[in-house]
This record gives structure tokens, C-alpha cells and sequence, in this order.
């Protein structure tokens, strides 16, 4: 399994818009950097990702799982680029703030500090569990 984050501003889409569409989840859209449609499609049915609240409150606030690998992003009239479909797992105990990432040494090197910009990243399975741990869960 890999592990990933994904960024949302909660004034777009929300984790509480993600818990909503229950069980069936929904397409991942709107992802226009070419290094976070690599991410896409290396991403795999199973695989955990953070949900991270980006612009407003800058916080790690749930755990999400691909459920649908890579296809067209049908918002995109290119055609270049690819979504997934995501389904909410479960929310942290306790959101992890940016701030909160950076305060945590062994975080230096986690591509929310190093790829701020990136909306969809790799996680490490080592920075998995620390921010879990950090987060309550």
C-alpha cells in the first residue's frame, strides 16, 4: 500500500463534503500540475490518503482511500489530465496543523514542507504513521 496527501480548500470541497458522499465517494477533479497527475496515476485502489484542508486552516483533518483508479478528469477539456475517486475513511481524533508538521523533526524532509504547492503528494509510510500518531489515531 501507498500512501498519499491530497490538498482541498474547504471552501471548494470539504472533508465534511468527502464524508457526505458516503460509500460512493467522488472523483478526485481538477488537478491541473503535471507532477500531481504523475501522483494520480501511481495511486492504487486501497491505497491511504490525507486529507489535507489547504488556504483555510492548513490542517491534516481525515483519511481518505482510493477507490477508483486513474481515468479522464471529465472537468478537463484537454484531456491531459487524470482524477481517481476517493471515499472518507475516517476523521483524525485531532487535526495536524502545517505548523504542527513542522514542529516534528522527523517531518523535515515530508513534501507538505518540501512541495508546499503540490496538491496531491506522496507520504512516506514512516510519515504515515507519525502524523496518525499525531493525530489521535
Amino acid at each position: 500500500m501507498n500512501y498519499w496527501l491530497v490538498k482541498s480548500e474547504p471552501s471548494v470541497w470539504s472533508w465534511d463534503q468527502q464524508v457526505a458522499k458516503g460509500a460512493k465517494g467522488e472523483a478526485w477533479t481538477g488537478v491541473r500540475n503535471h507532477s500531481a497527475k504523475l501522483n494520480m496515476m501511481a495511486m492504487k485502489k486501497g491505497d491511504r490518503a490525507f486529507f489535507y484542508h489547504s488556504n483555510e486552516g492548513k490542517e491534516i483533518v481525515g483519511i481518505a482511500e482510493i477507490v477508483r483508479e486513474h481515468y479522464p478528469d471529465p472537468t478537463d477539456k484537454t484531456g491531459k489530465f487524470v482524477c481517481v475517486d476517493i471515499v472518507a475513511d475516517k476523521p483524525l481524533k485531532k487535526p495536524v496543523s502545517l505548523e504542527d508538521v513542522k514542529e516534528e523533526k522527523r517531518l523535515a524532509e515530508m513534501a507538505l514542507i518540501k512541495l508546499s504547492r503540490l496538491s496531491v503528494q506522496p507520504v512516506t509510510a514512516a510519515e504515515w504513521k507519525i502524523v496518525c500518531k499525531m493525530g489521535g489515531l
